[in-house]
Formats: C-alpha cells, structure tokens, sequence
C-alpha cells in the first residue's frame, strides 16, 4: 500500500507510516488480529486522520505492525511477530504501536501515527528513542479507527525530532483546542515547572539518575523545580481505577465481536480478555467518580500552564521474549506512571534524551487539556536546548 498526498500543503514531501487499526479506503483494517481482519468488512473512507495527513501532503508509505487488539504495551504479537527495536538490539519495541515507533526509530519514514490508550505511544517512544506524544484525550478525532476503550483512546504520533513532531501537530491537531476556541499563533508560555515525586519514585534508580542531568536541563528553560506529589492515596490506587474502567469499557466495546467470532487470540491477549469479561458491572460504575476526582486533582497540579516533569517508563524496554510474571510485573509497574495522563485526559510528550545501559528511556512532560501546542512548543525549545550544549 502507498498513496500520494495532495500536490502541496504543510506535510508535502514528508512520508509516513499508520498504524494498522485506522481505516484507509479499500484496504482491510487489520487490528493486529487475523480473525479481526476477516471478519470485518473493506473501509470505503479514510480515517480522519489519514484523510489529514494526506491532503497536508504527506505521503503514505504503508500500514505498521500492531499488537493484537492494541491491548499491551511491549509490541509483541503471537500471530505476526515483533518489530526489530532499532534503539536496543535485543529489546522489545514497545506496544501496541510497535511498528510505527520503529519504522520512525529505523528511518523508514519521516513520522508514524499510532495511537494511545494506556500508554501505546508514550511507551514505545521511550523504548526506541524517539519523540511521541499522547494529546489531549478528544482533540483529534478517532473516526475510522479501531476503538480499544473510547474514553481513553487517542490518537498519537512519533517522530526523530521536536520540530518534526510539532509539524505533523500542526495538522493533526487542526488549530482548534479542546473547546472549540480557534488557537492564536503563539503557544500558550509554560508557567511552573512541577516534579512529579511519587512518579521518579516508581522509576528504577539507575533510570532517575539517568534522568537527572535531563531534568537539570530543562529547569534551565524554563525556572525552579516544585516538587509535587500526584496521587496523594498512591499511584498503585490510581492504577487500580485505570484499570477496572479501562477494561469494563473494553469488554463493553467488542463483548458482541467476542461472543459472535469466537477469535484466538495469541496466549497473553487470551488472558487479558478472559479477566475483561468478569469484570463486575457494578465495580466499574463505582470507579466513575473516582476518576473524576483525579482528573479534577490533575487539572488543579497543571493549573495556569504549569508543566509536569516525570518518567515516562520506569525502566529500559524489557528483553524480547521475556516470561510471563517478568512482563506482567513490568506492565504493572509501568501502568502507574502511565495511567496519570489517561485518567485526566491531559497530554503528555516523551523526550528521547537520556540512556540507561546504552539503551534510551523518556522524560516526559506533561500540561493541562487543551495545552498540546504548548508542549510542542516546550519540546522543541529543550530539544534545541540539548543539541546546542
């Protein structure tokens, strides 16, 4: 598959990957699952995504691996296998936008559109060294898509450097923020600059102390640190809510697909699929508040355009082929970083400028809803920041 994008535009002569759960008319959407993929009928339209991108003028140069379902966060797929990890010989890519993350890291194209619902930006990002963002939840639509969980689905995107990365936000996020007020042309200044204690906590030591000349940097740009704690009764809790109200709505969104086509899924998905459906209605309602609450105590942190500094993983991409209890114990611990921007909505952008063992990991940053052009803008200061040094 390659199609051409428009004559010209803001994008023209830049390629780019999409990764396989957004439509493209008259190719089979596949979703990282063959049984997905034969079930379902061609697409007649694109995504609204791709249709961005290609009348910006960029040019599609195919769709990139995903895990199966978009449901987990190391990139591999028991049915199509894993993408070579170009940052870290050895080590998974990160899902479940693996391949785009890697097309991007291998220099197959200019950016690569995943997408993000509990981390499948953020942590690819950080295992392959390359800048991601995660927007805020409900700015660019996801029509053609493949829903994961709605309201924690975003589209994301991934490219080599900040100002590649601001570009392509340019488009995708259409100049209008959350709340329909058309953006002027300058970003909004970024205000405090907020450490996130509790989240460094959960970050291995040798990852903290990688990241300590990076944060020292970007204290540099943009004032003092304040030191903060996130999740006053634990992140471990606020991972609990993620995940109960993550996958009550999965099982919401695909129990008819499950029950009709009776797919096989590869071991870990299988697993993953058989706890979604015993989740207890009830359970997943009372989470509902819950996360109010913390969306409403993360919109207070990141008030008047304060920026929040924390890990985006806890540790270095894991090794490919990992056991079960490794992974899982992984994911766990990774989740309670990455559920913070999925419970508020608000955006984060992982910074590709640290490395642990000759392997990157991510700082990222995150901002208030609506503040994406900020954090654009804040991403492409620091990167200039660090290349002048």
């Amino acid at each position: 598959m390659e199609l051409e994008g428009a004559a010209g535009g803001p994008l023209a002569g830049l390629t780019f990957g999409l990764k396989d759960i957004y439509d493209v008319a008259g190719h089979a959407t596949g979703f990282g699952s063959p049984d997905w993929l034969v079930t379902h009928d061609v697409p007649l339209a694109h995504s609204v995504v791709a249709q961005r991108l290609l009348d910006a003028g960029a040019r599609l140069l195919g769709k990139t691996h995903t895990e199966e379902m978009a449901f987990s966060i190391t990139g591999e797929n028991a049915h199509y296998g894993t993408p070579r990890n170009p940052a870290a010989s050895g080590r998974v890519p990160g899902g479940s936008s693996s391949g785009s993350a890697a097309a991007v890291a291998g220099g197959l194209v200019d950016f690569a559109i995943g997408s993000d619902t509990g981390g499948s930006v953020r942590a690819p990002a950080s295992f392959c060294g390359i800048y991601g963002i995660r927007p805020t939840h409900g700015r660019i639509p996801m029509t053609g898509a493949c829903p994961l969980a709605r309201s924690f689905d975003t589209c994301g995107w991934f490219a080599r450097d900040a100002e590649m990365l601001a570009r392509v936000g340019e488009v995708l996020l259409g100049g209008v923020p959350l709340g329909g007020v058309p953006l002027g042309g300058v970003p909004a200044s970024a205000g405090r600059l907020l450490f996130a204690r509790d989240a460094f906590a959960l970050a291995m030591p040798e990852v903290q102390r990688a990241l300590q000349p990076t944060v020292a940097n970007v204290s540099q740009l943009f004032g003092p640190l304040t030191e903060v704690t996130v999740a006053d009764e634990g992140l471990t809790r606020w991972f609990d809510v993620f995940r109960v109200s993550q996958f009550g709505e999965i099982w919401e969104t695909h129990r008819e697909w499950v029950m009709r086509a009776n797919p096989t899924f590869g071991p870990a998905v299988a697993q993953r699929f058989a706890t979604v459906a015993k989740m207890d209605a009830a359970e997943v309602a009372s989470m509902r508040p819950l996360r109010a609450a913390i969306a409403a105590r993360v919109d207070a942190l990141l008030v008047d355009n304060a920026m929040l500094l924390l890990p985006t993983m806890p540790d270095i991409a894991p090794l490919l082929n990992s056991a079960a209890d490794i992974t899982i114990a992984f994911r766990e611990r990774a989740m309670q970083l990455l559920c913070i921007s999925g419970l508020s909505g608000a955006p984060q952008l992982s910074l590709p400028l640290a490395s642990v063992n000759g392997c990157p990991i991510g700082l990222s940053i995150m901002a208030a809803r609506g503040n994406d052009d900020m954090l654009l803008e804040a991403a492409r200061r620091i990167h200039n920041h660090v290349t002048r040094a």
